[in-house]
């Protein structure tokens, strides 16, 4: 088994080298007004949106 560091630097390597620019910056778009509130936002809850849109922006 990878460790989670190294699991992270890869899944980070495809996340900006492959996703298309639109849908990375509609990504941007999505998840950053959650960053900018007072409260953090969960990272599963954010981790969990993203994959959704992801999801849906590929297989348009």
């Amino acid at each position: 088994m990878i460790s989670e560091e190294v699991e992270n630097r890869i899944a980070r390597y495809f996340f900006h080298h492959y996703l298309p620019t639109n849908v990375m910056e509609e990504l941007e778009s999505l998840l950053l007004p959650h960053f900018l509130e007072d409260d953090e936002p969960s990272a599963d809850e954010m981790v969990k949106m993203a994959i959704n849109y992801i999801d849906e922006a590929l297989t348009e």
